[in-house]
């Protein structure tokens, strides 16, 4: 038995609360109090040796400088997102707080609702230095198949931009465009993504595994995505306030998508998906953004 802490209450931290909790002795903390079995104060989970972060990747920055205390534990990266201020990847919002040595990303097709429910579902940890990578592999239960990769970068392009494809497909499905269309947005947005990572160094056979294709189809394809649904709302003319006051959660594309967009001006990378993405979260009319991608 490990004693870990998961940082983050949200669904999904709550869902990796559970999942941990069938081998481990796990607690969960948050910066706001929350009447939860196994809840602690923040510092009593910062001094836990193994610690699994679930703060959604735009509130990363503030959170490790007003609270992360480096103690030589080892983290557990569980979100997917870009920093879009910045355009950082998460592994270099760490970096200044924790080395390489002791920090993995996790990744891979997984909706929280699911995990509540025990139901299979397979993982990668991605970490720059393999044991790491395997201690916390070998934390999950049964009904997690998890794989060990030593690409970080890939793990992380691929996690956080398969949220701005998913919103595209959402569109897609508001608009009512049908599934000829959904699957050629879907295999684009693949390569899309892989040529991106690609650029960082990444590895194509993330882009072709559980950290990319997977996580891809899964998030684009079911209302059960946050992003999948963010897209449906744009479809009916929703702007994005609205849409993240109705979710009454984060959804990770849309901030990714910020930084996507940050990215490709600063460097003159061509995102076509991403780009009409980011238009249509800035008001472009969709079918406006619709004829561009299909004549460009």
């Amino acid at each position: 038995m490990h004693r870990v802490a998961v940082i983050g209450a949200g669904k999904w931290g709550q869902a990796l609360h559970f999942a941990l909790s069938r081998r481990n002795s796990v607690c969960i903390s948050s910066r706001t109090p929350r009447p939860m079995e196994d809840f602690v104060p923040l510092d009593e989970a910062l001094s836990c040796g193994l610690q699994v972060i679930a703060i959604p990747a735009q509130h990363v920055s503030g959170w490790l400088k007003a609270h992360f205390v480096d103690s030589g534990q080892r983290v557990l990266v569980a979100a997917k997102g870009i920093e879009a201020s910045s355009g950082r990847f998460l592994n270099d919002l760490y970096a200044p707080y924790i080395s390489d040595e002791r920090i993995a990303f996790l990744s891979g097709p997984s909706f929280a609702t699911e995990v509540m429910r025990s139901l299979p579902t397979a993982l990668v940890v991605s970490a720059h230095h393999s044991a790491t990578a395997y201690a916390f592999a070998q934390l999950f239960p049964e009904f997690i198949r998890t794989y060990v990769s030593e690409d970080v970068v890939g793990a992380e392009v691929a996690g956080a931009y398969k949220n701005v494809i998913a919103i595209a497909a959402g569109i897609c499905e508001g608009l009512g465009l049908g599934n000829n269309a959904r699957a050629a947005l879907m295999a684009r947005g693949l390569v899309e993504m892989s040529r991106f990572g690609l650029a960082y160094g990444a590895k194509m056979e993330s882009f072709l595994g559980l950290s990319g294709a997977g996580d891809l189809f899964l998030t684009a394809s079911s209302t059960l995505s946050r992003n999948y649904r963010v897209g449906l709302g744009l479809a009916q003319g929703k702007s994005k306030e609205q849409i993240v006051e109705a979710l009454g959660e984060v959804a990770e594309g849309i901030g990714t998508a910020y930084a996507l967009h940050f990215i490709a001006t600063q460097k003159g990378l061509y995102l076509p998906i991403a780009t009409e993405v980011f238009s249509i979260l800035e008001g472009k009319p969709t079918q406006e953004s619709l004829k561009d991608l299909l004549s460009r």
